[in-house]
């Protein structure tokens, strides 16, 4: 007893402790690299170091903190382009005016680890939040959007884990195809193009020179052997041969890349295709030059083909020739300025603006550095004339450009979300994630700026050929140019069918496919967009009319047989069986065909949540009385016998409130449907690609299918009953009809799901109508219309001998 008390009193005191820490943060904190305060804050991840050093954990100790190594210029250019988006809208009075937008920006060093790590602390941040007793346990993010990463595999991973949390997250350079399915990243989205069309066109290219014999290298990762795997699809199509595919990453030991150089000296063919992300291809041009692989043609995908650091770094001449697609070139007033403005990066982390500065102008800061044996001492005022490397190099202003441009994007979502107009609602709950998907904008200079439904932009491309200048001739710049034209026409000719509008320029190295917005189609011609049909189930058309006219006709027929019961209300045939579950039985019946009118005609907020829940609601009222019918006759037949006192427990009392309980139960289910996620109006542009189709989103699939379940329950049970109760001995056994009837509106509601379901657009619509009436009309006509043949042709059987079976047949 005592061992149990005290392992009781253990868990008690575990259990509180656990309580009270609960939201407390585990593990050291992480600190931004680069960050300013704001009324909003956004997050930034960069690749500021490449790499970082591999340690080995002895699992004794806690692990010590990442080693990042190689640091790298381009990443601070990045950063320096969203610091520079955020200071020009913060100084702007059109664009979130009286708000000032904040930033955190952390170091990745190229790790995926690392990546998600630091993906969480700008989710979290960094402060300790520990809930007090019944407090609980959650808080608003702690940036609103993260801009970043570089790189695909990175994006992927870190989307992965914040996705869910629909926290956005806008890349300006990875270009993965894989990344626009929003099933698997919800809240990614991208300033560049995806390279779903990079590799095709790509493969075009190829197969438009000649070159049907290649080999092909990639980077191993996301990015390069999905983009490959697309090249290879379509250059299969083509007639295009691949003698080798080899992959490797930057990291890989000497012997990997060592043997896909024997690889490429092995082989027979001559043109490389080299889907490498920059820093792969530098790493690849180095160990090249080493064994001087020249007279390759070269074809490249965007991440290196336009990187003049790259071609800086060939100076044995790999490269020349080589060809492949860039994003179109750009300019941003004012960017190159805030670029090199150096000492504006001193902000509160000096450890790696010390190191920057240091490296950037190969001195050492002597107070910090006293052991230092470079002669040359930093002095904090150094002047940019004259240092020529990555940092000044503005040939990927384009990508500074897509960064500029991720960055208003947000302002621009948030700028709608907060109601600026002179000032902005601050008290806003924010949630930037589905306005971003709607924005439109034009930057100052000009650029259009929006996405897809995949948070995709519009792709558009340019050729480049690497040129020795020395050896440029004119003849060689007219080729190009003479190239660049015909592949415009084929370039463009292929997403025609996709979806795109073509659109090229007349100078050289320029070729783009602007993509049509979703409501849009291109036009004949195909160099316009044009305004998409939208089409739904109308009242105009024959089909809609032929419902229309069916429906009202079932209404006109279930009208006249209720005239007809009622003028003849005190014959037995009426009276037989409880006339009020009769009238009430017509009256749904008359619901049932009018509810149908309400699938027909444009989907509006009000129609959609209407047609669903009055169907479910009237078809269980219906089936209830049904029900109710079939039980009386089963009752009736044991109320017979001798001593049963059954018919007092199924009266008219009890056989209302069995209705009433049953249709309570469908009009509760449709309450909570409406209540948790209701049906809504929904515009389909998958369907068709031509066309529009507005048609009503269920909301919760759930709910759609408990409100079909429940009346399939009611169904079956009164088939059952009714079943049971068909040989009952009687001149007019109602539940031999019932019978029938159920066995009609059972077949109908069977077949109705894989037609349902199969059937494309306002189809699918006409397919739900017509069950609905078809299921009426086998109701209406199983249950009375015997009865109205004889009250209207056969009166002399309608009396009280033959129905108690004492009559003659």
């Amino acid at each position: 007893l005592e061992p149990g008390w005290a392992f009781l009193q253990l868990l008690l005191v575990a259990c509180f402790s656990q309580s009270e820490e609960i939201c407390k943060r585990r593990g050291d904190p992480e600190n931004p690299q680069l960050s300013k305060n704001g009324d909003i804050i956004l997050g930034g991840m960069f690749s500021f170091h490449s790499s970082w050093t591999d340690r080995k954990d002895n699992y004794m100790q806690k692990p010590l903190p990442l080693q990042c190594t190689s640091l790298n210029f381009r990443e601070f250019q990045f950063a320096q382009a969203m610091r520079f988006a955020i200071e020009e809208i913060n100084n702007s009075s059109d664009l979130l005016p009286g708000v000032s937008l904040g930033y955190k920006m952390y170091d990745t060093c190229g790790s995926i680890a690392r990546g998600i790590k630091v993906a969480l602390a700008l989710v979290n941040g960094n402060e300790i939040f520990s809930a007090v007793s019944g407090a609980p346990c959650t808080r608003p993010a702690s940036v609103q959007t993260i801009l970043g990463e570089t790189s695909s595999s990175p994006c992927m991973a870190i989307s992965t884990v914040i996705g869910p949390f629909y926290i956005p997250m806008i890349s300006h350079f990875a270009t993965c195809a894989c990344l626009s399915d929003k099933t698997k990243y919800p809240a990614f989205l991208r300033t560049i193009p995806s390279d779903y069309y990079q590799s095709r066109a790509l493969a075009h290219l190829v197969k438009y020179f000649g070159w049907t014999w290649v080999g092909a290298i990639r980077t191993n990762d996301d990015y390069g052997n999905n983009g490959m795997a697309t090249f290879t699809e379509t250059a299969q199509q083509l007639g295009i041969c691949l003698e080798y595919s080899v992959s490797f990453f930057r990291t890989d030991p000497y012997e990997k890349i060592q043997k896909i150089i024997e690889i490429i000296k092995a082989s027979t063919s001559k043109v490389i295709i080299a889907f490498l992300s920059h820093m792969d291809m530098d790493v690849l041009i180095n160990k090249l030059s080493v064994h001087g692989l020249t007279g390759y043609q070269w074809v490249g995908s965007e991440s290196w083909i336009s990187d003049s650091q790259i071609a800086a770094m060939d100076i044995h001449h790999i490269l020349d020739g080589a060809i492949g697609l860039s994003i179109p070139k750009a300019h941003v007033s004012g960017l190159k300025e805030f670029i090199l403005n150096v000492k504006s990066l001193n902000s509160s982390n000096n450890e790696l603006f010390i190191e920057f500065w240091e490296t950037l102008f190969s001195c050492k800061f002597k107070e910090l550095n006293s052991t230092a044996e470079n002669p040359r001492e930093c002095t904090g005022h150094e002047d940019m004339t004259g240092v020529q490397n990555s940092f000044t190099d503005m040939s990927l202003m384009s990508i500074f450009n897509n960064v500029y441009k991720g960055v208003y994007a947000v302002a621009h979502a948030l700028h709608n979300i907060l109601s600026c107009d002179e000032t902005c609602n601050k008290n806003v709950q924010l949630d930037p994630f589905m306005r971003i998907l709607k924005i439109y904008f034009k930057t100052k200079e000009g650029d259009e700026v929006y996405f897809d439904e995949n948070g995709d932009p519009a792709a558009k491309y340019e050729i480049i050929n690497w040129q020795n200048k020395k050896n440029k001739t004119k003849q060689s710049t007219q080729q190009i140019t003479w190239v660049c034209r015909l592949i415009s026409f084929h370039f463009c000719m292929l997403y025609i069918w996709l979806g795109k509008v073509k659109k090229c320029q007349e100078a050289c190295y320029s070729v783009s496919c602007v993509r049509c917005l979703p409501a849009f189609w291109p036009n004949g011609k195909k160099d316009a967009c044009i305004k998409k049909e939208a089409v739904f189930l109308s009242y105009e058309e024959i089909m809609g009319a032929l419902l229309t006219a069916a429906s009202l006709f079932g209404t006109c027929m279930t009208t006249g047989v209720a005239l007809i019961f009622y003028k003849y209300r005190k014959t037995p045939i009426v009276r037989a069986n409880n006339s009020e579950l009769s009238f009430l039985l017509l009256f749904s019946l008359t619901l049932c065909f009018l509810c149908s009118l309400t699938f027909i005609g444009q989907p509006s907020e009000w129609s959609c949540m209407l047609r669903h829940t009055a169907f479910g609601i009237t078809f269980v009222l219906c089936i209830s009385c049904v029900l109710g019918k079939t039980m009386v006759v089963l009752v009736a037949f044991r109320a017979t016998r001798p001593g049963s006192n059954v018919m007092k427990w199924f009266g008219p009392a009890q056989q209302r409130l069995c209705v009433t309980g049953f249709t309570l139960i469908q009009v509760f289910i449709c309450v909570i449907w409406l209540t948790i996620s209701p049906p809504f109006p929904f515009k389909n542009f998958k369907e068709f690609k031509d066309k529009i189709t507005l048609e009503c989103a269920l909301g919760s699939v759930v709910g759609y299918w408990a409100v079909l379940g429940y009346i399939g329950l009611l169904s079956l049970l009164c088939f059952i009953f009714a079943f049971l109760a068909r040989k009952l001995p009687d001149n007019f056994n109602e539940a031999k009809f019932i019978t029938f009837s159920m066995l009609i509106f059972c077949a109908v509601w069977i077949t109705f799901i894989p037609a349902y379901v199969s059937s494309p657009g306002k189809f699918s619509v006409a397919v739900e109508i017509f069950a609905i009436l078809a299921s009426s009309f086998g109701l209406l006509i199983c249950i009375f219309f015997p009865k109205c043949y004889i009250i209207l042709l056969k009166p002399e059987r309608n009396t009280k001998k033959n129905m108690m079976g004492k009559g003659a047949p």
